[in-house]
């Protein structure tokens, strides 16, 4: 038998034990096989014929990379009970919403009472996680388990800041390599791969960043968030980019809906300013290069943001070679010291940083400018393009900024984008702060 302290960490959680153990564990302990009839306990995925082992044995490779399990292996879950203490004052923000911050944060928390869904639709730096803060603290009065998620990590760093500064709630952060040690909590910060080590665990889950990849392209995470959500919970989607399922989910009626054109500082998101280019790959234009300077010599950071990884390398080696005295680093998604790049950035320890769309939410820095190489290729999406404009005018000191994107020719998606964004600050003058 398990003590009661090792207990806790069954709570709404699919912990995973080899099947000749699992006859010390407690009776209170829900005990499944890993794989049954052919489908994977956790992740829901068909077992294919290949997925095989040495004598027999049978594993999932769908979700090997949170832990192999396989047909020798059981999952082992013990029901929510919500057991946390008492909080009175769990937020101790001291800033103040705006008219429309406060108007969008009471119907979250009108949502939360009605036990409803709910979507916040608004623009980058609209101050989404700040709308958060009055549902959150009366979810965390209430007792209820939360979970806050988003498919990318870094959107995840930058929201432990926010809350770590926020509340004074015992949390966790999971995440592909994380530093937690797992353990029970009322609130988990975690990317939403992480959720499928949960099963009817959370009373309130937050999907930040609901349309980014690659969450929106994955049924498989989409199945393990509402696997982690209790019966009757409910989910706050929160995106600044409404792509078909979530078009489709307020068609349907499926989610209450609140809706913010304006940044907290009540400017327009800066829009795209296109300009033609030919064969960057080969030379980087003098025209981009200029640019660069000219936002060194004022002062100005920046993002390049790049179509592929090697792309990076290849617009470093160029402007070194020219020396033009630029101080630029190069970071992507495998980056083994990316965190480390992007807080150089911040520190103003360099000019500017190349990436790929790994940047292209979620992450703040104030006062830069943002230049897009390629952005007539595939991976600059419309929502993607949206969302990179979103990194320029994140201060009240500095509300705008240059988004210029280099193309050879005007596709539909930066057109799109473009008619968006003016979509979005057209509607903005109607609203007053």
């Amino acid at each position: 038998m398990v003590d009661n302290q090792d207990k806790s960490i069954l709570y709404g959680r699919l912990a995973v034990y080899r099947t000749e153990d699992c006859h010390r564990l407690t009776k209170k302990a829900s005990i499944i096989p890993a794989i049954d009839n052919g489908y994977c306990g956790r992740c829901q995925s068909k077992i294919l014929m290949h997925w095989q082992l040495p004598g027999d044995e049978k594993y999932c490779w769908q979700c090997a990379n949170m832990g192999r399990i396989t047909t020798k292996h059981c999952l082992v879950t013990i029901e929510e009970p919500n057991d946390f203490e008492t909080i009175v004052n769990p937020c101790t923000w001291q800033g103040k919403l705006t008219s429309l911050q406060q108007q969008v944060s009471d119907e979250q928390i009108k949502a939360l009472k009605e036990g409803k869904s709910h979507l916040t639709y608004a623009v980058t730096s609209a101050g989404k996680t700040e709308m958060l803060f009055p549902m959150l603290t009366l979810a965390i009065k209430q007792k209820k388990r939360i979970a806050i998620v988003s498919p990318r990590i870094d959107v995840i760093l930058e929201l432990k800041i926010r809350i770590k500064a926020a509340f004074n709630v015992p949390f966790i952060v999971l995440f592909g390599g994380t530093e937690d040690e797992y353990r029970y909590t009322q609130l988990i910060l975690a990317t939403t791969h992480q959720l499928m080590k949960f099963k009817q665990a959370f009373d309130v889950i937050v999907l930040d960043e609901a349309d980014a990849f690659p969450y929106e392209n994955s049924q498989l995470l989409v199945t393990s968030v509402y696997q982690a959500l209790k019966k009757n919970g409910i989910i706050f989607f929160l995106t600044a980019t409404l792509n078909t399922t979530l078009k489709k989910m307020i068609k349907r009626q499926e989610v209450l809906l609140s809706t913010l054109p304006l940044r907290f500082h009540g400017q327009p998101l800066p829009n795209l300013s296109v300009q033609r280019v030919n064969k960057w790959r080969k030379r980087l234009p003098i025209r981009v290069v200029r640019q660069m300077i000219h936002l060194k010599n004022k002062s100005i950071k920046f993002l390049v943001f790049v179509p592929q990884v090697k792309d990076i390398e290849n617009v470093i080696n160029q402007i070194k070679n020219k020396k033009y005295g630029l101080k630029i680093l190069g970071t992507y998604a495998a980056d083994a010291t990316r965190l480390e790049k992007v807080q150089a950035m911040r520190d103003g320890l360099i000019d500017g940083l190349v990436t790929t769309t790994i940047l292209e939410r979620g992450v703040t820095f104030l006062g830069i400018d943002v230049l897009i190489l390629g952005g007539d290729e595939p991976v600059f999406s419309t929502a993607t393009l949206i969302q990179i404009a979103g990194r320029c005018g994140r201060s009240a000191d500095r509300p705008n900024g240059l988004v210029r994107v280099y193309v050879q020719e005007k596709t539909k998606q930066v057109v799109d984008a473009i008619a968006e964004i003016h979509y979005l600050n057209n509607l903005g003058k109607h609203y007053e702060m």
